[in-house]
């Protein structure tokens, strides 16, 4: 997977959406971003940019501090912006969100394209080098590059090489940690299985305590096929069981999200 032209090409699709948006009036709502608008959206990703900069750049050994990311990160203009807490933000989408969201994406590629992913780099996992952020930063930019997309219009699908390392990573990485943040139920045995239905893709997975088990087979309570875009989006809570193709235990599927609660 090219990994840089992935996340350009995503971060820039994002910045057209946005654009858009702006042209149009008032800042739209994001559907699938619940009591959010589109200034809120571009503000969200600006932000996680600056986050993942600071870490990198400044070798940090823990999270910065939002406040000082505001302070340092951000220009002194910020008139309309989004504000912490309240939402969603109404008006038009200012300039300088637009303009500064652009920067900080470019500045964030560049750090990415200077280090090696084994480079060293705090993270919240278990893995903490440079390309656990750029596989993350690469997801987040499609996820809510189709948000933005949605707000506006139709939205694209994920690209299936990105749409198929996010399923993976949502099962070896996101569901357990959002499993240890919340307070989840421990699992039953439930067995899920997740079919790719445009390419090859097989990933089943079981839910024992507080372990989450990934493998493959055809032993499962509940199966949900689909493309590896459907299958991403359904992860990521952006678009229903409906729209993919279910065969089984209705009754389990309706338990996935209590076990992998959102945070």
């Amino acid at each position: 997977m090219d990994a840089a032209a992935h996340l350009h090409r995503e971060v820039r699709a994002f910045h057209d959406a946005a654009r858009r948006a702006a042209g149009a009036g008032d800042a739209p709502v994001v559907p699938s971003c619940p009591d959010w608008t589109m200034s809120d959206l571009v503000f969200h990703l600006a932000a996680v940019h600056r986050f993942v900069i600071a870490i990198i750049r400044d070798r940090l050994d823990g999270p910065p501090d939002p406040a000082e990311l505001a302070r340092t990160e951000f220009p002194a203009d910020t008139a309309g912006w989004p504000v912490s807490g309240r939402h969603p933000t109404p008006g038009p989408i200012p300039a300088t969100l637009l303009d500064a969201f652009e920067e900080g994406a470019a500045r964030l590629e560049a750090l990415f394209r200077r280090h090696s992913p084994d480079d060293p780099a705090w993270t919240w996992s278990r893995e903490h080098t440079v390309g656990f952020w750029l596989r993350m930063q690469i997801i987040e930019a499609a996820v809510h590059r189709w948000d933005a997309e949605n707000a506006v219009g139709a939205a694209g699908p994920i690209h299936e090489e990105i749409a198929v390392d996010a399923i993976t990573q949502t099962f070896e990485v996101m569901a357990p940690a959002r499993r240890a943040w919340t307070s989840a139920p421990p699992g039953a045995g439930e067995r899920f299985r997740f079919l790719r239905a445009d390419g090859p893709g097989d990933w089943v997975v079981c839910f024992d305590g507080e372990r989450v088990r990934v493998g493959d087979g055809t032993d499962f309570d509940v199966e949900l096929a689909g493309t590896a875009s459907d299958l991403m989006l359904f992860l990521w809570r952006r678009i229903p069981a409906g729209a993919l193709a279910v065969r089984g235990d209705k009754a389990v599927l309706d338990r996935y999200f209590d076990l992998v609660p959102p945070v």
